[in-house]
Formats: C-alpha cells, sequence, structure tokens
C-alpha cells in the first residue's frame, strides 16, 4: 500500500482568492491550471507576449508563450494559501497545433514549447499535461438529463459520422504518428534537462475512427505503450483520465491501469464516471456510472502509484456555478472519504 494520495482541485483556467479558500476549505492538497489564461502582465502591470486583436480570447490565442514572473507570481500565489501548484495542464492548441499537423512552422512552435517547459522548470512547476488532438474533446451534447435533472455531457458517435474535414483534408495515423515522433524526440531532452514531466492525456472521446477526418491515435493501450516508447523517459508519463479510459471500455481501463502504474507512468489522475461507452456514452455523477470508484482507487494504490487525483468533469447541478461549485465539492468529498476508508484498512 501506497503512502495517503493527494487529492486536488483542477479544470481552473484562471485563480482567484475565492477559488484558494474553496480548495483550502474541502481539504485539497492543490491546484492545477488548465490551458490557463495567463493575461501577459508583470508584477507592475506592462502588457507583454501580447500581440494585436481587441476580443480577450483572441488575445490569449495570440500569443505563443507564458510570461515566467506571472508564472512565479501565480505559483507563489497558491503556496500563500498552503496549497501547491500540482501542475500546468495543457498550452492552448495554437501554441503546437503546426507542429501536431505537420505544418512548415513547426520548428517555431516547438522551439517555443521547449521555451515554455525551460520556463517551467525555473518556475518549480512539476508537471506540463499535453495531448495531441489537433481537434478538441468531442461531446455532441452538454444537456443531457443526468441525475435529479442535473446536466451532463454525452457523446453519440452517430449524430458526428458525417461530420466536415475540420482542416480541409484528411489527418491521418501515419501522419499524426510521424508529427508525434518529430515533436517528443526535440521536446524530452528539454523537459528531462529543466526537471519537469509530461503528462499524456488521451483521446476524449477515444475513438478508433477519425472524426471530423482527423485520426485518433492516443484512445487505447496499445496506442499507449507506443507514445511511450516513442518518448522513453522517466520524465514522460500519463495524465490517465478514468472516465476517458472507462468510455472505451472498463476492462481496458484497469489493465492500462495496472500497466502503466506498475511502471510509475501515471503521474496523476482525473477522476469521474461514465454510463455507457464508444461509440455512445454519457458523463454521470461520481457515485453512480459503470466505473467501479472504489476498485479504481484500490487498483490505484496496488500499484504504487503517489500522485495526485483530481475530480475533473462533473455534472451541472442546480443553482451552481459555471465551473460547478457544488458538483465538484460533491466529487472531492467523495473521493477523499473513499480513500480514508481505502488508507484505513492498510
Amino acid at each position: 500500500m501506497t503512502e495517503k494520495i493527494r487529492v486536488a482541485f483542477g479544470q481552473f483556467r484562471e485563480l482567484t482568492e475565492e477559488d484558494l479558500l474553496f480548495a483550502r476549505q474541502l481539504g485539497a492538497s492543490g491546484v492545477t491550471l488548465n490551458t490557463p489564461l495567463f493575461k501577459g502582465r508583470s508584477l507592475y502591470g506592462v502588457d507583454i507576449l501580447i500581440n494585436s486583436g481587441d476580443a480577450t480570447a483572441d488575445r490569449f490565442e495570440s500569443q505563443t508563450r507564458w510570461d515566467f514572473l506571472e508564472i512565479v507570481q501565480v505559483r507563489t500565489m497558491v503556496e500563500d494559501y498552503g496549497l501547491r501548484l500540482e501542475a500546468i495542464e495543457n498550452t492552448p492548441i495554437s501554441f503546437y497545433d503546426k507542429a501536431m499537423l505537420g505544418l512548415p512552422e513547426r520548428d517555431e512552435q516547438i522551439e517555443s514549447y521547449m521555451g515554455i517547459i525551460r520556463m517551467l522548470g525555473k518556475a518549480r512547476i512539476p508537471i506540463l499535461g499535453y495531448h495531441w488532438m489537433p481537434t478538441h474533446v468531442w461531446r455532441t451534447s452538454k444537456t443531457t438529463p443526468g441525475r435529479g435533472g442535473a446536466l451532463v455531457s454525452s457523446f453519440d458517435h452517430a449524430l458526428v459520422a458525417e461530420a466536415p474535414l475540420i482542416h480541409g483534408r484528411p489527418i491521418t495515423e501515419d501522419d499524426l504518428w510521424a508529427n508525434y515522433e518529430y515533436f517528443i524526440k526535440a521536446v524530452l531532452p528539454v523537459a528531462e534537462e529543466a526537471g519537469v514531466k509530461l503528462a499524456l492525456h488521451p483521446d476524449d472521446p477515444p475513438m478508433e475512427k477519425p472524426l471530423g477526418g482527423v485520426a485518433r491515435i492516443m484512445g487505447s493501450l496499445d496506442g499507449f505503450k507506443k507514445a511511450m516508447e516513442i518518448g522513453d523517459s522517466p520524465n514522460h508519463g500519463l495524465d490517465f483520465c478514468v472516465g476517458t479510459w472507462a468510455s472505451r471500455g472498463i476492462n481496458e481501463m484497469f489493465e492500462a491501469m495496472r500497466h502503466f502504474g506498475s511502471f510509475g507512468k501515471i503521474f496523476y489522475v482525473h477522476f469521474r464516471n461514465v454510463r455507457g461507452s464508444i461509440p455512445s456514452f454519457q458523463e454521470t455523477f461520481i457515485d453512480e456510472g459503470d466505473v467501479d470508484v472504489v476498485a479504481t482507487l484500490r487498483t490505484l494504490m496496488e500499484v504504487g502509484f503517489e500522485g495526485f487525483i483530481i475530480d475533473d468533469h462533473v455534472p451541472q447541478m442546480v443553482n451552481d456555478t459555471g465551473w460547478g461549485h457544488r458538483g465538484r465539492a460533491f466529487a472531492t468529498g467523495y473521493i477523499r472519504g473513499l480513500l480514508r476508508a481505502l488508507e484505513a484498512q492498510g
């Protein structure tokens, strides 16, 4: 049995005092930032790394990398509240989309991405999460009725089987694998030197068929084995998303957890539940659905997992906030209670 697994909060793009107090009050170890909206401002409010564009979203997307000083300031703000900044999950896709697609500008993007890794190392941010989806997470509904009328997201492949080509041409498995090898072999040595771990998230949903003409290569156990072989490094591992793996199949989820966990390749865990599997599934509250959450936590302990867990997606409950404070409080409390019970069993 491993030492106590940490429970953190995630899915923040920006952090406020209220967010950090909320995390402390619910007993979280820390927080993660997902595709953070660093404003490009220094301590003295000077705009930096912001190009043209009036809309806030456009201004953020026009950046090519984040600012080191602001990253340090965010980390120290988190620590001032007695928490830790566990990881930064994902850069904007625009930071490395040309690398994923193998376009002429990919070398410039990869160089900029390596600069981000170096900055995170100097700022003492231990993990950078990433994915290899040159599109987005696919859901066909965000208003599917769940328990008690809570709103959950769902996916039905039949509704998007004829989706138009996203990039104007098919992006094949061979394309994505060749581009992935080029990218990961360039950035991994930098991550090793900087002391930053790179954590790969699976394709969501983990389809074997293309979506919008784009192949899906990071959805299966075999795909992840290949990725870890190409990027063979102690600084390379998984952001193990329970819900995504489960939406492919419960048995494969446990097989992947035991395989990668036994090699210390699970750096952190996204924990949620689903009902059904591809080609059609929906998300649920943590205490229902097809995932045996007790068995899942027990398996993580058995393979020696020593990282942190975040609650990931949650249903939208009545009178909840956009971020989902009520849903996340329920999920986090449930996970913490199960962990406490399992740890007491020894």
